[in-house]
């Protein structure tokens, strides 16, 4: 009988159907650092989504066999320590090509028309003393026409492909920085950051990705150009960043993931008090539909496991 251990329930607020196979279920709401150890020991399927999963914490029990993350970022799991112990690890995928992209979409109308800028002057009474009808105290920008740079192409960079086209954005695909050759299709990071009116990142925190952007590549970017990042937040440098919004390198930045989660400790974008600065706390994903998607696909995945057709492994 299979030992399934859920670490992290609620983080994923949807459904969670049974496997379709003989074992036993045992679930915990949260699940601290330090009660990983003793929740482990026994488990032969482990569904987590966010906790660190290092050697120090998997060897305290043989038997697991399969790590299905409830997530597509799979950078806290020791791949290393799993392929050498042979534990598989899968993860999900495209579960957001919806959420994610319209997340995208909001932030960047919210940016483009200054919306936060103008819901502070209306709160703080100058539309009311206003000479004429309107209040035109900040720039408004048509996103259509403008170049959109992607720096990620996976499925959640070809679905922001397709809605950014569908409102008449010109799409440019980024190759990998410092790549030796140009695949098809691909523009050169250095000239999507020079060409583009909004980059946004949808690539995996990597070795070759982390601090990809920083004070040299704000420095190519159109001065109202905006930076999105619903990725991985230590992408970005972020002194390089509040340096770029501070002295105008960029018009504006909009972040999804912060470089720890929650930012237990004071994080220096979290004190940035700047209308063309928007935060959200790492919820592009998390749509009722998706949540439901990638609860269906959790499942899916190690009922493929245990019959012997592993799938979306990353081990």
């Amino acid at each position: 009988m299979e030992r399934i251990v859920f670490l992290e329930r609620d983080t994923i607020q949807a459904n969670f159907r049974r496997p379709n196979f003989d074992h036993k279920w045992i679930e915990y709401e949260e699940t601290a650092p330090d009660e990983i150890f003793e929740r482990l020991r026994g488990a032969t399927i482990v569904i987590s989504n966010k906790l660190a999963l290092r050697e120090a914490q998997l060897s305290v029990s043989p038997r697991i066999k399969l790590i299905a993350i409830a997530a597509t970022g799979f950078d806290n799991i020791d791949l290393d320590y799993c392929r050498r112990r042979g534990i598989a690890v899968c993860n999900a995928r495209s579960y957001a090509v919806n959420s994610v992209p319209e997340h995208v979409l909001m932030l960047i109308l919210a940016l483009r028309r200054n919306l936060l800028a103008y819901r502070n002057d209306v709160q703080q009474g100058k539309w009311q003393y206003s000479k004429q009808f309107c209040l035109l105290s900040h720039p408004l920008h048509d996103i259509h026409g403008s170049a959109f740079g992607i720096v990620g192409y996976g499925s959640i960079g070809k679905a922001m492909a397709r809605l950014a086209q569908s409102v008449g954005m010109h799409v440019l695909i980024s190759e990998r920085k410092n790549a030796g050759t140009m695949r098809d299709g691909r523009t050169p990071f250095h000239d999507t950051l020079t060409q583009s009116d909004v980059v946004s990142l949808h690539c995996p925190l990597t070795d070759e990705t982390r601090e990809m952007l920083g004070r040299t590549e704000f420095e190519m970017m159109k001065r109202n150009g905006l930076l999105i990042n619903t990725a991985r937040g230590a992408l970005v440098q972020e002194t390089a960043l509040i340096e770029a919004l501070q002295k105008g390198l960029i018009a504006g930045a909009a972040f999804d993931a912060l470089r720890e989660e929650p930012p237990r400790q004071a994080s220096p974008l979290l004190d940035l008090n700047l209308p063309n600065f928007i935060v959200t706390p790492h919820v592009a994903w998390a749509s009722n539909e998706a949540m439901q998607s990638l609860a269906d696909q959790v499942i899916n995945n190690i009922e493929a496991f245990v019959a012997g057709e592993p799938r979306n492994l990353v081990t």
